[in-house]
């Protein structure tokens, strides 16, 4: 693994001078409209700690948006990937295979819920593989309509545009987008009424659905079983269990999307499993291959099998690369225990935050699951959202070398993603930080 020595540093100001040079650089070479949330580039990272290049390390509480949830460098990753350039780079699986996707193929079938016989197809990105997934329903039932909901993130693709909720910065002057995409309330326990459960919000969604859609015409559900963008938002018990039910009387497909959620990421190895529930279609990125570009579509034979032959892949998707440490973090997370150490991360967490609620009306909720754990922020005394202090308590987090990400429809949530193999003293560093930061801000 990198040797990354694991504390927190700072060198210099935040940020440095060589972080400020290449800053200039990309300023000159990149285009605006790819924007960075810090200051600093990165020189190397591994366990907890990312470090720039100017010799400040931070401590890592956004895991490249839960991506490298087994950790930076992890040794069985960096192994494979180095025994798997050594032979060969690329081939592209659909002209010449190679038994790493199947590997991959075989591990997804085994992990993602559900006892019934099961297809996978590897991508590049969550976006590929949303946008694949609903291919594969409209095939599949032969209907065009597409539901998903209020706060859902989906990705930057022209269909998965049209899915994702959020206008700035991902839709606007981007248009047209895709048709057939349908919005659903989404349940939403912080700001739903009192006596909102998971059973009646599923029942408000399903009939707006069928109100304005018609399950005749659905071909697919697509939600994410807690949203990541929209603000980690966990919905009631019940709701998702209802949504399938409904979805299976009415020859609709159930996709989960579990892009961000995925991978031993909420204290189970995906977000659905908390409920029981079972989707027809799984969809995975971020986490799968510890930083390589890799995406999966998994889900019953019937439904995966509907397609043409042909009619699925791309030049790139399931490199070998990819497909080598995808194999290596599937190893790693069980065999480190890292379903289990989110679970653990999720009790640290949860403790020290909802201290700081009881102490900080600003702290409107306390959510999340395993290591994806937010705060959504308030204006004191009201429910009312405070993007600013979000925004604030994330650039003062940088600059004292804590890497915190915001989210939220209203861009007043800090979320909190750490790498798995993150100590509990960065944890609690990186938790100390922030609280002192909340009560300088008052």
């Amino acid at each position: 693994m990198t040797s990354v020595e694991q504390s927190r540093h700072l060198a210099t100001a935040i940020p440095g001078p060589r972080s400020t040079e290449l800053m200039a650089r990309k300023v000159a070479t990149v285009s605006s409209g790819v924007a960075t949330t810090m200051p600093v580039f990165a020189a190397r990272a591994a366990g907890g700690i990312v470090e720039d290049v100017d010799g400040n390390r931070f401590i890592d509480l956004g895991s490249g948006i839960a991506v490298t949830t087994v950790g930076n460098s992890a040794p069985r990753v960096v192994a494979a990937v180095q025994a798997q350039v050594e032979a060969f780079t690329h081939t592209c699986f659909m002209v010449t295979p190679y038994e790493g996707y199947l590997e991959v193929a075989e591990h997804l079938a085994r992990l993602t819920p559900g006892d019934f016989e099961k297809r996978s197809a590897l991508f590049n990105s969550g976006s590929e593989a949303v946008e694949n997934a609903v291919k594969i329903a409209r095939k599949h039932t032969g209907k065009d309509a597409v539901v998903v909901f209020d706060h859902a993130y989906h990705g930057r693709t022209n269909l998965t545009m049209a899915m994702t909720a959020k206008n700035m910065p991902y839709k606007d002057g981007f248009g047209p987008f895709a048709g057939e995409v349908y919005r659903a309330p989404m349940s939403y326990p912080y700001r739903d009424a009192k006596d909102m459960d998971g059973e009646l919000a599923a029942r408000r969604a399903i009939s707006q659905v069928e109100a304005q859609v018609g399950a005749q015409n659905l071909a697919a559900v697509v939600i994410e079983p807690v949203q990541g963008e929209g603000g980690f938002i966990v919905p009631a018990d019940g709701f998702l269990s209802a949504l399938v039910e409904w979805c299976h009387a009415n020859d609709v497909v159930f996709i989960a999307d579990e892009v961000q959620s995925g991978f031993a990421r909420t204290g189970r190895m995906f977000a659905v499993e908390h409920e029981g529930v079972v989707p027809d279609l799984v969809v995975s990125a971020k986490g799968i291959a510890g930083g390589l570009p890799l995406a999966a579509v998994t889900g019953r034979a019937e439904i995966m099998d509907a397609v043409h032959p042909g009619g699925l892949g791309g030049t790139y998707g399931g490199n070998p690369l990819a497909c080598a440490a995808a194999i290596a973090v599937i190893e790693t997370i069980e065999q480190d225990g890292l379903v289990e150490r989110a679970q653990q991360v999720e009790r640290v967490f949860l403790d020290r935050l909802h201290r700081l609620q009881a102490d900080d009306d600003r702290v409107g909720d306390v959510r999340g699951r395993g290591a994806m754990i937010a705060v959504e922020l308030v204006r004191s005394g009201t429910d009312e959202p405070d993007p600013a202090l979000a925004k604030a308590v994330a650039a003062a987090a940088h600059a004292q070398g804590v890497i915190v990400l915001t989210c939220g429809t209203y861009g007043n949530v800090l979320r909190f993603l750490p790498p798995l193999s993150i100590s509990d003293d960065l944890l609690t560093e990186g938790l100390d930080v922030l609280v002192a930061i909340f009560g300088e801000s008052r």
